[in-house]
């Protein structure tokens, strides 16, 4: 199936580059001028994927992305300007799949693109798996997952993860006890030769803590091992 696209940015000559490159290599676009305008789109008709600029008016991408997770789990790209860090890694502690920051080649932004679909593809979301694909439930102690069905529970109870946070859980669940490097965690959420740095890792960690605690504020199993990585604990 030929993916979606979503863009939403208030830069009109953005919009319109973009549209024609993705247009080139096989993806249907859409595009919104604002935050505002395309809410309700993205809710309503989701795309595979959405693309949003941070600073824009009326709505800025950091209020859409807030409004959107409310409703959905679609994966999202951040456009960044080069020195926006604090909004990079706001992005990504409220949901955000990746970033790119400003001004970026279109190649890294298709290649960006498709390594997330590939992984949207790997758990199980619309885009639809091979049933030979797609690993069989993992449980460890309280812990549950489903590739095939981009379900996790804890103790029971549903959480609601994107698709890198999903990833970075599995690669961790694997193998309780043992402490996964960044680097590792990385190449697991990522698949492909594109660097991200440790912020990006520790953001999505931060937020799995959240969203687990949100359901039991006494959530542990996340452990950080300073100066190695991360692992989980069954106990």
């Amino acid at each position: 199936m030929t993916a979606t696209i979503a863009l939403v940015d208030d830069d009109r000559n953005i919009l319109t580059s973009v549209s024609i490159a993705l247009q080139a290599e096989g993806f249907v676009t859409r595009v919104y001028a604002d935050g505002e305008a395309a809410l309700k789109a993205l809710v309503d008709n989701p795309p595979d994927l959405a693309i949003f600029d941070i600073k824009m008016p009326r709505m800025d991408g950091l209020e859409l992305l807030r409004r959107l997770r409310e409703k959905s789990q679609i994966p999202v790209i951040f456009l960044t300007s080069k020195d926006d860090e604090l909004d990079e890694a706001l992005g990504l502690a409220m949901g955000a799949d990746d970033y790119i920051a400003k001004p970026f080649s279109q190649r890294l932004l298709i290649a960006r693109i498709r390594a997330i679909l590939r992984r949207s593809e790997y758990v199980g979301t619309p885009q639809g798996t091979p049933a030979a694909e797609v690993q069989g439930p993992l449980t460890r102690g309280a812990l549950a997952m489903d590739p095939a069905r981009h379900r996790v529970t804890w103790k029971g109870e549903p959480v609601t993860l994107t698709v890198t946070e999903f990833l970075i859980l599995e690669t961790l669940a694997q193998r309780p006890g043992i402490v996964r490097t960044r680097n590792q965690l990385m190449d697991a959420a990522y698949q492909d030769d594109i660097y991200v740095d440790d912020r990006t890792i520790d953001s999505h960690i931060k937020r799995l803590r959240r969203k687990f605690r949100q359901v039991d504020p006494e959530f542990d199993a996340i452990e950080t091992l300073y100066g190695a990585g991360y692992r989980f604990s069954e106990e």
